[in-house]
């Protein structure tokens, strides 16, 4: 037998590996051979604009929604064969919080403990443990129904995480809550992708920037991009910038510049500039040394926004699968 080796690298799993998943609802396809994975510590942003599969997607993951066909496995656990442990893996926040406003926080934690059969000593401190995560220590003993809506999240998140699940999933953690709500939600939602798995379903873009690692866009239930955050920033790099001269060359001068693809005029020393990364660089330099007076110089890039509505109107390339852009 061969001895192990204690310093060998171990490649561990995907926590959720998700595959073909479908959903049909009479003749319409609300989700269509879905497809991806999502990796330990990972927070992912599962973006989409309404009506596009996001929710029905995040039901099905949950085992709260049947697939038509598709496979699910969580943390090694085939979600149809497995139910129980597959089901024991996942916190679950809906679009509608699940908490009964009647309730103290403490009393319904306590409940929501209970249903993942937590017992004994563990009880309160699995409470507590939740309640702390979610800065809810000073509202135990309220009623939830009187608390504003953003601690009623904080409880919503509080049950998710209640039995120390390593994957969170959040569907529209934000949606009417205020600016300062807003951000507190987003530092906790940041915070639980520390040491555990998040998928959060959104379309609120600055919630994706402020707290992903990754990013998936849906489109008519199909997915159309999966890319790491940085990579969907780069997308919105055109490469062309607006700079303003009071000593300007001439238009076939700047065109002329090594890494400038072309140049249009934009006024009297005003230029429109496509070209490479470096091509700022360039303008600097020979600005400088031929004495342009370069005052401006403006990337032209856009934004998440633009790069959202671009990806979601635009016709996706035929074949183009699951996981990769199709724009």
């Amino acid at each position: 037998m061969e001895a192990e080796n204690p310093g060998a690298s171990v490649t561990r799993p995907p926590l959720i590996e998700v595959e073909n998943l479908t959903r049909n609802y009479a003749e319409h396809i609300a989700v269509n051979k879905v497809s991806f994975t999502l990796g330990r510590g990972e927070v992912l942003g599962f973006l989409g604009p309404n009506g596009a599969g996001k929710s029905t997607t995040m039901q099905m993951i949950t085992g709260c929604l049947a697939p038509t066909s598709g496979q699910v496995t969580v943390d090694g656990h085939d979600l149809i064969d497995y139910p129980i442990e597959a089901k024991r893996g996942i916190g679950y926040l809906p679009e509608n919080p699940p908490v009964y406003r009647e309730m103290t926080v403490d009393e319904y934690l306590m409940y929501c403990a209970r249903l993942h059969r937590i017992a004994g000593p563990e009880l309160k401190d699995a409470r507590d443990a939740a309640k702390e995560h979610c800065a809810l220590q000073e509202v135990g003993r309220r009623l939830i129904g009187n608390l504003s809506k953003g601690f009623q999240q904080r409880v919503g998140i509080a049950q998710a995480i209640i039995h120390q699940p390593p994957v969170v999933i959040l569907d529209e953690p934000t949606i009417g809550l205020d600016p300062i709500q807003i951000r507190e939600i987003r530092a906790l939602i940041k915070s639980l992708g520390q040491d555990r798995s998040v998928i959060l379903s959104t379309h609120i873009l600055p919630e994706v920037q402020a707290t992903c690692d990754r990013v998936q866009i849906i489109r008519r239930g199909e997915l159309i991009y999966n890319a790491p955050i940085d990579e969907l920033n780069r997308h919105g790099q055109r490469g062309q910038l607006t700079i303003a001269l009071r000593n300007p060359p001439t238009l076939q001068d700047l065109e002329r510049i090594t890494g400038v693809s072309s140049a249009e005029i934009l006024g009297p020393q005003r230029f429109r500039i496509h070209g490479d990364q470096q091509v700022a660089v360039q303008l600097a330099r020979l600005s400088a040394e031929h004495g342009w007076d370069l005052f401006e110089l403006v990337p032209d890039n856009s934004s998440l926004e633009d790069i959202f509505v671009e990806l979601t109107t635009s016709e996706p390339v035929t074949g183009a699968g699951n996981g990769e852009q199709a724009a």
